[in-house]
């Protein structure tokens, strides 16, 4: 079975803090994201926050289940990472790594391991990726120009 991995990068005018706070609530990301449902097992709160061993299922517009994600770490404004543990991958793991940069703003690092199980083709795969985390950084932005 081949593995590969990819990275793909974007940038926020957004504070990390901003930029995570917006990775964890991915269901509230604009209708035009990549994502079309994001549905957390047990949903977070004020009360509650999100924690690792979360479980998420992500949709497709169709309403077709991409996958289920595990959480697996959680570093407050600097990274997200999740493993998949049901989809059309037999091992998918993830990483978003958030960088403040000193003149304002965040580079956003989204990282993915892929142990194919489907034969999709890995351009695919790249442009998959690139567009979640310009939705990410996106969104962010969005937030903070709307409190502007």
């Amino acid at each position: 079975m081949s593995s590969l991995a990819l990275t793909a990068s974007s940038h926020s005018s957004a504070s990390a803090a901003l930029v995570y706070v917006a990775l964890l609530d991915a269901e509230s990301w604009p209708s035009g994201s990549a994502y079309a449902d994001v549905e957390w097992d047990v949903p977070a709160s004020v009360d509650r926050p999100v924690r690792v061993g979360d479980m998420r299922t992500i949709s497709s517009r169709t309403g077709r289940v991409f996958c289920r994600e595990r959480i697996v770490e959680l570093v407050p404004d600097q990274r997200f990472s999740y493993e998949q543990a049901a989809g059309p991958f037999e091992s998918h793991r993830g990483s978003v790594d958030l960088a403040r940069v000193p003149d304002g703003g965040t580079d956003i690092t989204w990282s993915a391991i892929y142990r194919h199980t489907l034969p999709l083709p890995d351009t695919l795969r790249r442009r998959r990726l690139q567009i979640l985390v310009h939705d990410l950084a996106s969104y962010a932005n969005s937030v903070v120009s709307r409190h502007s």
